[in-house]
């Protein structure tokens, strides 16, 4: 069976992995995060930067982990993008390295369906048909699936603004919380009433797209909420009330999605997925709707090289076609399949 070393470096996390017969081997996770909370979100030369300096001794970690060498593997699969363009170009080039000097096959892969495969390492094969809700700092998108290595990714709807993730980092500095946001919220909403404040559930009326997603004005009205607020700020009520409204949406559009196309699947993946508000009411709506919720552990959740591995072990079984090493980042690519400039 294929062996596959995955590389991702999209935004600010170095992930390494390795994968074979739908079991994660070894892997290895490096951060610039700390160096990007002073400015409040990420910058794309620091990311690259730290990049570079990773990426090497990331690939031996996994690599020690696994217990394996370079001699033992077949493939090489990298994320092409979407992604910061600086910091998805290092892990690119160093995929192309690999390939190259190993005289093995590349693909270049696309970032949100690694976020997909990923759950095979915990849960098994996919489904022959699933919804996806694909959540994290940059995208929020409802996806139909079928064969992810084979069939073309059907969007059913997209984020109009900012993305779930987005918003909890804006929400984040507006109660003095620190970066990244979605986890400093979640600890905060540990000890608030989500019932607390009656923020909008965007999109989410009768004439509103029904898969469509906008957190834009779920921020600003926080944001004024603030502003109108007199006395010391309830950080902890705002938190646990902004956090009820993005679960509430994300998981009531989700459902309806499955019900309306008749999938038994729901797959919650992403960095947001990583939540325990938006796990917890996604379990709890799933198992009322009879739908499966397949949801990956959580630290499969945020960035790693264990899902673009896994999803590059999709495309060798499947037979796809590897990547041209004249292959470019793509940091805006829509998600229509695996690979990124593919048959999809």
């Amino acid at each position: 069976m294929p062996v596959i070393l995955g590389i991702e470096t999209s935004c600010d996390e170095t992930g390494v992995g390795i994968v074979a017969d739908g079991v994660l081997l070894g892997d290895a996770l490096a951060t610039s995060m700390d160096e990007h909370a002073r400015f409040g979100g990420v910058v794309p030369e620091i990311a690259a930067r730290a990049h570079l300096h990773a990426l090497t001794p990331m690939v031996t970690h996994a690599l020690d982990r696994a217990g394996i060498g370079f001699a033992d593997i077949d493939a090489v699969a990298a994320t092409a993008g979407p992604g910061l363009a600086t910091a998805v170009q290092v892990g690119l080039a160093a995929g192309k390295a690999y390939a190259l000097t190993l005289g093995v096959p590349l693909y270049g892969v696309h970032h949100l369906a690694g976020h997909a495969a990923v759950d095979i390492l915990d849960h098994g094969p996919l489904p022959e048909r699933s919804v996806a809700l694909i959540v994290s700092g940059g995208h929020t998108s409802l996806l139909l699936l079928g064969d992810l290595a084979r069939d073309p990714v059907i969007h059913l709807g997209d984020t109009a603004d900012d993305a779930a993730g987005e918003a909890f980092d804006k929400v984040a500095r507006l109660l003095g919380l620190p970066y990244p946001g979605g986890p400093a919220i979640d600890r905060a909403a540990r000890d608030g009433d989500p019932a607390a404040v009656t923020f909008p559930r965007p999109m989410t009326g009768p004439a509103d797209p029904p898969y469509r997603f906008s957190f834009s004005g779920l921020k600003t009205a926080v944001a004024r909420w603030i502003e109108r607020h007199d006395g010391p700020l309830p950080v902890a009520d705002v938190a646990a009330s902004f956090q009820e409204a993005v679960a509430d949406t994300l998981t009531r559009k989700a459902v309806a999605a499955c019900r309306d196309h008749h999938v038994e699947t729901l797959l919650l993946v992403g960095g947001v997925a990583a939540n325990s508000r938006v796990r917890a009411l996604a379990e709890q709506r799933c198992a009322a709707a009879g739908i499966t919720l397949r949801v990956p552990a959580p630290r499969l959740c945020t960035d790693n090289g264990a899902m673009i591995a896994t999803l590059g072990e999709l495309l060798v079984s499947a037979g796809i076609p590897p990547s041209p090493l004249t292959l470019g980042a793509d940091p805006s690519a829509l998600l229509t399949g695996g690979t990124i400039g593919g048959p999809h």
